[in-house]
């Protein structure tokens, strides 16, 4: 598909608008448990209630080149993790190390427990009402007196008000309105905080149940594991010698492994590399061989995309058919005949029954996979309709099109146009992140568009010097990834709008090429190129792995990892013919099909909506 020729060749720097409503990032979360053994009501362990022991080991000071006790406090950490909690008891009486002193332990307690006055006393010192917060301590404690040890940059008012924010939430749980409001007026507000939080706090006020105020907020309630979540990140901004970070020895450990996987060229297999030796992955078990070509295409393939669980394959591209394969076979499960255009675009359902075709024909097509009937017809839009996207979790959808009045859709399975956003620019490309969370949209004028999908809101625009062909979003919600028209593939953080990485070599001027995350673990970064290859990078530092002899002639214009397969791809091209990949011990056990004949590139033009001689 040809990109239309812009008259405006802009050189100007990356510009970037409505930034201020940006999200919070969602912290991960490790399990219901912190630093060790913790029960339902956020009791400790006997291993770290702050008793001191009396003498420690008669050992020299470091453990080859590292701190002593700060790998003895890991191991007694971890061991709690791990469940051995009289075996961390034991070595916390043998080394007189402990992980966490009274007053840390107590403010774990108290955070558990949802006694806020008490954990902001303990954390930030207090002794007398401050900030409207309310917390006044009188009982003569010394753990109050000068609260614990931060980082160096932590924010304290920003601590307050995620502390604060549970205190909210958890109110209007309990439906206490009126407390809870003036939580929102005189301990919110005056920590003047992020202003867009604040309204999006205040708004929560009117909702009618406490399930309507759980999928608001994104917040699963006190006896759920948001107060663990809030530990852990106020955790991060006390000082680690006072507070070891949650399951510190288990992060180390995984930073250990994701460093030697950073390394590894061709690290592609589904299982976690062992501990026990150096981690390094061979070459011969990386996919760099075709083992099938399909041939059962009308004319050039422009877009591919695997069945969630792999099984299948559907294509489309120029002319008005679209192909499913069985990839057990290898062979055509269905013919799909209903568009009078060219299909530039398909996307499989998430429980894989049902199938989006997008068309040249104005129309976007539903259908039965296990019939391979259409179920529905949208025929709304006025122009192309050049993308869609399932909505996660149900069968509400997204279409975009070259509309300028009504060209980024919602609607359900009965046809029913649930919402449509109001743009003034045409949809090349959409997709929604695998949590529900973001719509991403780029346009034929330059932008990217990031909404808040719950709530409908742009959250940012930018707009970048050059065109864009596709864009997909990675399995963790995380990041986006963005063909540009000048040869680049780039790697951009959802919630920051910063570019992590650029991805270089493959060629991209004219025409539309789809790039996709790929691997195990989506590790990999694989995109089609206007010179007849496939380019692979390693997403973790951008090297370029391998760029492979893709088709015979003309441009690759999409690929597709399968999901279910690290070791198998798939790439399509204007010579008529997909290429399924796999590593070469799967080779013989594979019997390729003829092939056509090389054929005369004539490919759509995803801008204007018609056909292109070149």
């Amino acid at each position: 598909m040809r990109l239309h020729p812009d008259p405006s060749k802009s050189n100007g720097p990356q510009q970037q608008s409505n930034r201020s409503s940006l999200s919070p990032v969602q912290k991960p979360t490790y399990s219901s448990s912190t630093n060790g053994h913790s029960s339902a009501n956020g009791t400790s362990s006997p291993y770290r209630n702050g008793s001191s022991p009396t003498s420690k080991s008669k050992h020299s000071n470091t453990y080859f080149g590292h701190d002593r006790e700060e790998v003895t406090r890991l191991l007694i950490q971890g061991l709690g993790d791990l469940g051995y909690y009289d075996s961390a008891d034991s070595l916390s009486r043998e080394s007189g190390f402990e992980v966490e002193t009274p007053s840390v332990a107590a403010f774990r307690h108290a955070v558990l427990q949802g006694e806020w006055a008490e954990a902001e006393a303990l954390l930030f010192g207090l002794s007398r009402t401050e900030d409207g917060g309310g917390v006044s301590i009188s009982n003569g404690d010394s753990r109050h007196n000068e609260g614990l040890e931060f980082s160096d940059n932590a924010n304290k008012n920003e601590l307050k008000f995620r502390m604060r924010e549970q205190k909210y939430l958890e109110l209007l749980e309990e439906r206490d309105l009126g407390s809870a409001l003036s939580v929102l007026r005189h301990e919110l507000t005056p920590l003047d905080q992020d202003r867009s939080k604040l309204h999006e706090l205040s708004s929560l006020i009117v909702c009618q149940s406490v399930e309507d105020l759980k999928a608001q907020a994104r917040w699963d309630g006190a006896l759920g594991i948001s107060r663990h979540n809030l530990l852990e990140d106020l955790s991060k901004s006390i000082s680690p010698s006072v507070m070891i970070p949650e399951h510190r020895l288990a992060v180390l450990l995984n930073q250990v492994k994701q460093n030697q996987i950073s390394k590894c060229l061709y690290h592609n297999p589904s299982t976690s590399p062992s501990l026990f030796a150096d981690h390094v992955c061979d070459r011969s078990q990386f996919p760099l061989q075709t083992i099938h070509e399909l041939s059962n295409n009308p004319g050039e393939v422009w877009s591919l995309q695997f069945s969630h669980n792999g099984r299948m394959l559907a294509t489309s591209g120029e002319g008005q058919i679209v192909v499913i394969y069985d990839m057990t076979t290898f062979q055509p499960l269905h013919t799909l005949r209903d568009h009078t255009s060219h299909v530039p675009y398909l996307t499989w359902s998430p429980d894989d029954t049902k199938l989006i075709t997008c068309s040249h024909d104005h129309k976007a097509k539903v259908w039965d996979i296990a019939s391979g009937q259409c179920i529905l017809t949208i025929d709304h839009h006025a122009n192309p309709v050049t993308t869609a996207a399932w909505a996660p979790g149900t069968t509400d959808f997204v279409t975009g099109s070259l509309d300028r009045a009504t060209q980024l859709c919602l609607w359900n399975l009965k046809g029913e146009q649930l919402y449509t956003w109001q743009t003034d620019y045409r949809i090349q490309d959409c997709a929604i992140s695998p949590d529900g969370q973001r719509l991403v949209t780029i346009s034929s004028e330059r932008h990217i568009f990031v909404y808040n999908y719950v709530s409908r809101e742009q959250i940012y625009c930018l707009i970048l010097k050059t065109k864009m062909t596709c864009v997909s979003i990675s399995q963790d919600s995380k990041y986006m990834l963005i063909n540009m028209a000048d040869g680049e593939v780039q790697l951009i953080e959802i919630e920051t709008a910063e570019i992590v990485r650029r991805f270089l070599g493959q060629k991209q001027r004219q025409f539309v090429i789809r790039s996709s995350f790929g691997g195990a673990d989506e590790n990999l970064i694989i995109s089609g190129s206007e010179d007849s290859k496939v380019y692979i990078w390693h997403k973790e530092n951008g090297t370029l792995i391998e760029t492979l002899d893709g088709h015979r002639t003309g441009c690759v214009n999409a690929v597709a990892w399968n999901p279910a397969d690290p070791c198998m791809f798939a790439s399509a091209g204007d010579d008529r013919n997909i290429r399924i990949w796999s590593k070469a011990s799967a080779l013989p056990a594979r019997q390729r099909p003829p092939s056509q004949s090389p054929q005369r590139s004539n490919r759509a033009s995803t801008y204007e909506g018609s056909a292109a001689i070149l």
